[in-house]
């Protein structure tokens, strides 16, 4: 019988081993549970567990009431009616540590409740149609190194609806595209969690295995009735490339969904503008910079155009610091060449083209 731990007594019967965060038994089957296994299966957050009708003393099984889930449920509708009066950065925040709590019951083995994912995510969504546009481009600002993963897969989710709504998408797409950009990393639940918090260079065969998470993405979601195929799409293909150099596949441009090209672009620029344990997050304009020289061999064109487009309409005023340390502000930028605008220098209030003195960059956004 499946019964949640709240309900377990000492002298229940393990039936089936449980699973932890390193994928590895936690607890093998046939134990002979005590109060003990029964604390490290809630520390865990294991939802359920099988055990035998009858305890290791010969008497029936008979299970503690279910309180717990009930009192959960109450908690998470006070929560979601909280969320709708948040500033914004405290609901992102507020998103990204609630995914984590759900990553964590993934790297126990407990299955995608992908009803409690709607619930998380569509009300962030939604807040893109009237928050600022600079707000997305600057989710770094609210993410933590430690906690990257968690707050990565919130912040492409929301920048692939925004770029999605943009294209002029439906409602319904770039609200499932934005479904496929938090989905898109769930599979990391299956890798070793050393892999994802390792601060150097991933090994050979760590890369190799890292590079499996989009496949156990799909995996864990493929048999949801209520998800989209489009969503599935998106999340397995998303480290694709559009010249077949991607994975896990290796596909090329008319093979991979849009979801996927939406995810594809929202994930590099999300990875580079934000601070990881094993590397050092680039400003905007470096980004921008990065992804541009993807298009049209890797990156698909219209995704970016998108993304720069928007990108050039809220850095015009921007402060920023040169290369050679002078501080200027940005007062006119060509979408085709958003990494060399015109800057007025503070200094004496000349004006500058970055594109007519390639020894200059943008160094550092003040504020940023």
């Amino acid at each position: 019988m499946r019964v949640e731990p709240s309900q377990l007594i000492p002298g229940c019967v393990l039936l089936k081993e449980v699973r932890g965060k390193t994928n590895r038994p936690i607890i093998p089957e046939h134990t002979v549970l005590t109060e003990k296994h029964i604390v490290i299966l809630e520390k865990f957050l294991v939802e359920s567990v099988d055990v035998a009708s009858t305890l290791s003393n010969g008497e029936t099984f008979q299970g503690r009431p279910v309180q717990k889930k009930e009192k959960q449920q109450v908690k998470r509708k006070n929560t979601y009616d909280r969320q709708k009066t948040l500033p914004f950065a405290e609901h992102y925040i507020d998103v990204a540590t609630a995914y984590k709590q759900q990553f964590q019951k993934w790297q126990n083995g407990m299955p995608i409740d992908i009803s409690i994912v709607r619930k998380l995510i569509m009300p962030l969504l939604e807040r893109t149609e009237t928050m600022d546009t600079e707000k997305i481009y600057r989710l770094h600002t609210y993410s933590t190194k430690e906690d990257y993963i968690y707050f990565h897969s919130v912040a492409v989710s929301l920048l692939s609806a925004f770029i999605g709504r943009k294209m002029g998408l439906s409602k319904g797409e770039w609200l499932q595209s934005g479904i496929a950009g938090l989905l898109s990393n769930c599979g990391m639940a299956r890798l070793d969690f050393s892999t994802l918090t390792k601060k150097g260079t991933l090994t050979p065969g760590e890369w190799k295995e890292f590079k499996n998470h989009p496949t156990y993405s799909y995996r864990m979601i493929e048999h949801l009735p209520t998800i989209t195929a489009g969503v599935k799409l998106g999340v397995l293909q998303h480290h694709e490339r559009l010249d077949g150099t991607g994975y896990p596949l290796g596909i090329t441009n008319e093979k991979i969904h849009l979801f996927a090209k939406l995810i594809a672009v929202s994930d590099t620029y999300v990875a580079l503008t934000s601070e990881r344990m094993h590397a050092k997050r680039k400003n905007l304009f470096q980004a921008i910079e990065v992804v541009e020289k993807d298009k049209y061999m890797k990156l698909d064109a219209q995704v970016l155009n998108i993304l720069i487009d928007n990108f050039a309409h809220f850095s015009i005023g921007l402060d920023v610091i040169l290369s050679n340390g002078k501080h200027g502000e940005i007062v006119f930028m060509e979408t085709t060449k958003p990494t060399k605008p015109m800057i007025r220098i503070t200094e004496d209030d000349t004006v500058i083209s970055l594109e007519q003195m390639p020894e200059l960059y943008i160094k550092e956004i003040v504020g940023s």
